[in-house]
């Protein structure tokens, strides 16, 4: 069965990651894309090092977005 994913976030590696730990720890599976990484290995520059996209599955996305709320309000206060 195929589902789509959404981005929900994109920013520094290191607030990506501890989305990513949160999520994990209830059972939510994300997807990070890291542009960076796969332009150095292509050879070609980055403009923003370190930045990542965070992705979650259509049927994770409700349960999810609190979950990043609560991590980006965290860091925002």
């Amino acid at each position: 069965m195929d589902s789509t994913y959404k981005k929900l976030y994109a920013g520094s590696f290191i607030i990506v990651q501890l989305i990513v730990d949160k999520l994990e720890a209830v059972g939510i599976s994300p997807i990070v894309k890291d542009e960076t990484e796969s332009g150095r290995l292509a050879g070609f520059g980055s403009s923003v090092p370190g930045y990542q996209e965070l992705y979650v599955s259509e049927e994770e996305l409700e349960a999810a977005i609190p979950v990043i709320e609560s991590v980006t309000s965290e860091l925002q206060s």
